[in-house]
């Protein structure tokens, strides 16, 4: 008896029936009659509405059986590659906009999503051997690009990775991949990699290290709302590893997915003597009891250019006696449970109250003072702040 296989594709901007889509689905019959000899084929429709351009799949069980050992692989030209790269890209839901991409490798940015590639043999993609880093596009301007460039270039000192440019030139490429981009609202991520070369472990066979970079569209406003948090049972990364930006995030991975699956924003870890240590790509800080604003330190943990702004900005509260003082220091999780406040900073986040930590209501349960003065202290110094955290871009 004869199974059927029925595309149903939604609706496009160039109508119910786009030629794009009549293209693409007919090619899939191709391949899938490469796969299944015995294939019948009926009217499709869309909207109710037949054609005569697409169409359902009846593919028979014995067919099904045998399209493992048939199925042939087509060999592609280039310009074959480019149009399913551009197929690909304009089917494929993405949550994140992609505006603009540098790389050294092609020596030159693209606007074409499609186009926005890394070769498979660069040392980044199969060993692991770069690092990143991100800064906040606002108004049209670039917030706190040079600390997060400095951290970047020490982070490569660390990870052995040379620069294919000195630090202005990078810079420079920097901002104008922002203004290639039209980009007003949204982030800026940058690697640096030991390079294309070849598949061995070390990096020696690399040509030349690479620079790449990605402008991302801000998406939906910030939510203010306080969140939920665990701890952790992944281990964190040895200090040797945790204080670098590298692209070995599996264990931040692993322990955001554990998060996810407990219902919880996040999950915090704990350092090799139990002391609070970070989230999974980002900092934790406390308001204790004294009204102290208390942060871990930072000698085993990424330091976050976002918790630095904010411990700064920070000031102004305890000028304004909100706070009693600014402290860095081990926290063990007994105390901060029992803070009055705990909330999570970041370049993602800015800065998220924390509710409720494992079953432990931190506070009164609410959004706390001070991280709401912290969030409106950030969110004005992003849209005014002085020209040492703001750069602005020429479009």
């Amino acid at each position: 008896m004869a199974s059927s296989l029925t595309f149903l594709p939604s609706c496009t901007s160039d109508g119910p029936l786009s030629s794009r889509f009549a293209r693409r689905f007919l090619q899939l019959g191709s391949d899938l009659r490469l796969l299944c000899p015995n294939i019948s084929f009926v009217r499709f429709q869309i909207d109710g509405r037949s054609s005569k351009n697409i169409q359902t799949l009846q593919v028979s069980a014995e067919s099904k059986a045998a399209a493992a050992h048939i199925f042939n692989v087509p060999l592609l030209s280039r310009s074959e590659v480019m149009e399913r790269l551009k197929v690909s890209q304009e089917t494929h839901t993405r949550n994140q906009s992609f505006l603009a991409m540098y790389s050294s490798v092609i020596g030159g940015i693209t606007t074409d999503p499609s186009l926005m590639l890394i070769p498979m043999d660069d040392h980044m993609v199969h060993r692991g051997h770069g690092v990143f880093d991100t800064a906040a596009i606002m108004d049209g301007y670039l917030y706190e690009l040079d600390p997060h460039l400095d951290r970047l270039l020490r982070s490569a000192s660390m990870g052995k990775i040379k620069h294919p440019f000195d630090r202005s030139i990078i810079r420079s490429i920097l901002i104008q991949t922002v203004g290639a981009s039209k980009c007003k609202e949204g982030s800026l991520r940058y690697w640096l990699s030991a390079g294309p070369g070849d598949f061995l472990l070390s990096s020696s066979g690399c040509r030349r290290p690479s620079l790449y970079a990605i402008v991302i569209k801000s998406q939906a406003p910030r939510e203010q709302r306080g969140i939920k948090v665990i701890t952790s049972s992944i281990p964190i990364k040895s200090p040797q590893f945790a204080v670098m930006k590298s692209v070995n995030y599996l264990p931040n991975v692993l322990s955001s997915m554990e998060a996810e699956e407990k219902g919880r924003f996040a999950a915090i870890w704990l350092d090799d003597e139990s002391y609070v240590a970070e989230g999974p790509n980002m900092n934790v800080g406390f308001v204790t009891a004294e009204k102290e604003l208390l942060t871990p330190y930072f000698d085993k943990i990424l330091g976050g250019c976002t918790a630095k702004r904010v411990l700064v900005l920070a000031e102004k509260l305890v000028k304004e006696g909100i706070l009693s003082g600014i402290r860095l220091g081990n926290v063990t999780v007994e105390e901060g449970k029992k803070a009055d406040e705990m909330m999570l900073i970041g370049s993602g986040i800015l800065v998220k109250s924390v509710l409720q930590w494992d079953d432990q209501v931190i506070g009164d349960g609410k959004e706390g003072p001070v991280a709401r003065a912290l969030l409106d202290l950030i969110l004005e110094d992003m849209k005014a702040g002085p020209a040492t955290v703001r750069v602005q871009v020429p479009y």
